[in-house]
């Protein structure tokens, strides 16, 4: 194959790859028993043209091996058990052991005090949503801050 063939080849990889899908892992660790918010959210996240893979209930080092396995670009972790900060800080650990934290875009929600809003960013999550955020948000920010 000559030039022309390696550069329409290299130009239909590129193509493929902005045509891409952003791939969503909605995961719940632990067992807390809510789902309806994750729900909400992963129909609203599909709803916008993302491929949204849904977890479930999870222990961390399943959702950490489900976001590298599944190639994710966002992983959304719907909380309402208080425990936050150690499931969130657990499973940034294992992705920056695992050499993938760079490469997620990490969310978390659910009952969540706005308090504790700043510090989940400072142990590395992109953003907190609270109740009665708007999904339609949720999917701009993805958007906006996924690296393409």
């Amino acid at each position: 194959m000559g030039h022309l063939g390696t550069t329409l080849s290299h130009l239909s990889e590129v193509l493929n790859l902005s045509d891409r899908k952003i791939r969503v892992l909605m995961s719940k660790p632990g067992i807390d028993g809510h789902w309806r918010g994750g729900i909400v959210v992963s129909r609203a996240l599909r709803d916008a043209g993302m491929e949204l893979i849904f977890g479930g209930f999870q222990n961390v080092n399943q959702i950490v091996e489900a976001a590298i396995q599944e190639d994710v670009d966002v992983l959304g972790l719907s909380i309402h058990s208080g425990a936050h900060f150690a499931y969130t800080k657990q499973i940034i650990d294992l992705l920056k052991e695992r050499g993938v934290f760079d490469n997620i875009l990490i969310l978390v929600g659910g009952v969540i005090p706005a308090v504790d809003f700043p510090k989940l960013k400072e142990i590395g999550v992109a953003n907190v949503y609270g109740p009665g955020s708007m999904t339609n948000d949720i999917a701009e920010f993805i958007k906006a801050h996924v690296k393409k």
